[in-house]
């Protein structure tokens, strides 16, 4: 069994809503790619959300989604939502 990992790019509009919302609560973001790991020979995959971290939190996003993911994939916020919860802490 071998697992093939892809790596994924930022989609250039999230990652230019995340640097304008890091800049209004001025904090300085950083940025790792996701990824989709396939296991050869099957129709198995998972794609690992693209990371940003904040003040030492990280958060989990995915291209195309207006959603936020705080450290894991149960709790989220809108993006719209992020300035004030990065304020708040």
């Amino acid at each position: 069994m071998r697992i093939v990992k892809e790596e994924l790019q930022f989609e250039e509009g999230l990652k230019q809503r995340l640097e304008f919302i890091c800049e209004f609560a001025k904090v300085t973001p950083t940025f790792i790619n996701g990824s989709i790991r396939k296991i050869e020979h099957t129709n198995l995959s998972y794609i690992e959300p693209h990371r940003a971290i904040i003040k030492n939190i990280t958060f989990l996003v995915f291209n195309y989604s207006n959603d936020v993911y705080i450290s894991n994939l149960s709790k989220k916020i809108k993006l719209s939502e992020l300035e004030e919860y990065l304020k708040s802490i």
